[in-house]
């Protein structure tokens, strides 16, 4: 099938804007919990959730808002934000529109010379930054940013300083601007992290949004319900994030925000979500230390059965009978062994989670489904607001990101790049006509950069990307994603990137998790302080990867399968420049990074 699409539920009229639902909610059920934040109580030292009802959420983005009024933020202006997921985030974002601004995050991890070029390509004239270290970064680059007038700081009551200066600002003013901003009006200018080049401003205005959440909330009952309630670990500069925020909002749910993920196992035993949003190196990790917990324990054998049992049960759901007697079984008996505990660590209630920003592979899914957690993998681009396919509660294809949303027509081009069409198609890049000339075609169809096929019945798969294809000197073409969700399939690997782009043969650049290594090393007799560095060549090691390799190379054919592969020293991080914000690999950094090891692989 070339080309497949599902008709809007909700069509956005011209007036709408994404604040109407904070209002709305605020009428309709003023003493519904919205948010929960952090606080602390009298007489209760430790940390305790305090409730944030849809009316004082309201009144507090009112409240807010007329603090930016008063500092002079005028109708259109640039706002940036730059802070971890926090109550505030939220409360700021609304309150920017409210006000009639724009939005623009920032990653709370970028370098200063990130979020100089945000602040100075987008003109913002305000930022509200969150930490001590922010507010340094910000001052840093000050004279780059004429346009910049103020700097709030969350840590040193930004919140509080900004309803202080907006009391004497009259809320109908709040009222008139939140009423003047249209569908068509830009909310946001999002900077995509990109893997490559100097990010683009994504500009996304309210009917861009607020057409995508509209449409997903109806066919997402089971997540985005008045029920519902999330815990959000995610950068919210991230649209993936943001996009849950508004659903959130949408469907009059409840969120509680994490700042910090190393409590996220604390918060999310405190909170118990009955859904959660990640991206799929989370949900591997998840998997990855539920199995070597139970290796360490004695009991690998065991949660090897419990694996296959999980994994045959998912599969079996999908086929006209459903699982068998015997199957079923079995699979009581592993729900009190193993699966019980999966699900307990995600806070006991949690039945479904969404997954998007790179891959999640069949394998991940139908175990995580298997063990009672369904794990909807969605998929689209900062450029399409973000959400355009999903799989949906009684329409899932584990394997595939699912059909369109309601609203999205996909259609496969001739060379298979994956085109999109709908509401949620961005209006281009910010001040770069010759970027979004390449985005958009003459009609409005966007040019995703990635390659897909759609089955009989509209199911969308990825294959790969456009600039990502290698092609070996022999002419095959390899799709690097497929071996690469593989080969991270082992506990022990962290990440892989494939390579030999022109080279006679492919080879592929390894990781070694560093959170799993120490209990490897324990059970292999050697210091748990024993650094990858000097584990390159360890035989036992690297058996360990090959089993990995070789796996992965039963997916692919003879030509395409990996012939070499190096352990790197590190694994990749963020600081290092290897990673987005999302986890997401930068291929190209990684490249010349590592230009001489993949000089040394084909010298052979």
């Amino acid at each position: 099938m070339r080309e497949f699409s599902v008709p809007p539920i909700v069509t956005v009229g011209n007036a709408a804007n994404l604040t109407d639902p904070v209002w709305d909610n605020a009428d309709a059920a003023p003493d519904a919990v919205q948010f929960v934040r952090p606080g602390r109580s009298v007489g209760q030292p430790d940390r305790a959730w305090v409730d944030v009802t849809c009316r004082q959420f309201r009144d507090e983005v009112v409240a807010v808002a007329r603090g930016l009024v008063a500092a002079g933020v005028s109708p259109g202006d640039r706002v940036a934000l730059m802070s971890r997921t926090r109550y505030e985030w939220t409360l700021v974002d609304y309150a920017i529109w409210a006000a009639g601004g724009v939005t623009v995050p920032i990653y709370e991890t970028s370098s200063a010379d990130q979020a100089a070029w945000v602040l100075e390509d987008s003109g913002a004239v305000a930022v509200v930054v969150e930490t001590d270290q922010h507010a340094a970064l910000v001052a840093g680059v000050r004279e780059r940013l004429p346009a910049l007038a103020r700097v709030w700081q969350i840590d040193r009551g930004a919140v509080d300083e900004l309803v202080a200066a907006g009391a004497p600002v009259d809320p109908a003013e709040i009222e008139l601007r939140r009423k003047a901003v249209g569908s068509g009006d830009v909310a946001t200018i999002i900077y995509t992290s990109g893997t490559t080049g100097r990010p683009k401003g994504c500009v996304l205005t309210h009917r861009n949004m607020y057409a995508d959440i509209a449409n997903a909330v109806p066919v997402l009952p089971n997540l985005f319900n008045a029920g519902a309630a999330t815990l959000l670990f995610l950068p919210l500069a991230h649209a993936f994030a943001r996009l849950i925020q508004i659903g959130v909002v949408q469907a009059r749910a409840t969120m509680a925000h994490c700042a910090d993920t190393r409590n996220l196992v604390a918060e999310l035993q405190e909170f118990k979500p009955t859904f959660v949003l990640s991206v799929p190196r989370v949900f591997e990790k998840v998997y990855n230390g539920a199995r070597q917990k139970a290796e360490a324990d004695g009991r690998g054998r065991i949660f090897d059965r419990a694996e296959r049992v999980a994994i045959a049960y998912s599969e079996a759901l999908e086929r006209p009978n459903g699982p068998g007697l015997a199957l079923r079984a079995r699979h009581a008996v592993f729900d009190k062994l193993v699966y019980r505990k999966l699900r307990a660590a995600l806070g006991g209630r949690c039945r479904d989670a969404i997954s998007g920003g790179a891959p999640l592979g069949a394998r991940l899914g139908h175990f995580f489904r298997g063990v009672g957690v369904n794990v909807l993998e969605g998929y689209g681009l900062t450029e399409t607001a973000p959400a355009a396919a999903a799989n949906l509660p009684g329409a899932t294809r584990i394997g595939t990101v699912g059909r369109p949303l309601p609203g999205v027509t996909i259609r496969i081009a001739d060379d298979g790049e994956i085109l999109i069409s709908g509401d949620l198609v961005f209006q281009g890049y910010w001040r770069n006509e010759e970027a979004t000339a390449e985005a958009l075609t003459p009609d409005g169809w966007f040019r995703t950069g990635d390659l897909g096929r759609l089955d009989t019945d509209g199911y969308l798969s990825i294959t790969g990307r456009k600039k990502e294809i290698i092609v070996t000197a022999g002419g095959k073409n390899v799709a690097p994603a497929v071996l690469e969700d593989q080969v991270r399939a082992h506990p022990l690997v962290s990440q892989c990137v494939v390579v030999g782009d022109r080279q006679p043969f492919v080879a592929a650049l390894v990781t070694v998790d560093e959170e799993a290594l120490p209990k490897w090393l324990a059970a292999h007799g050697r210091p748990e302080d024993t650094p990858v560095e000097r584990l390159r060549d360890d035989e036992q090691l690297r058996a360990e990867v090959q089993h990995a390799i070789d796996q992965a190379n039963q997916s692919v054919s003879r030509a395409e399968a990996i012939k070499v592969f190096r352990i790197l020293p590190h694994d990749f991080t963020e600081a290092t420049g290897e990673l987005t914000p999302s986890l997401k690999v930068k291929r190209q950094v990684v490249h010349e990074s590592y230009a001489a090891e993949i000089a040394d692989i084909y010298r052979r």
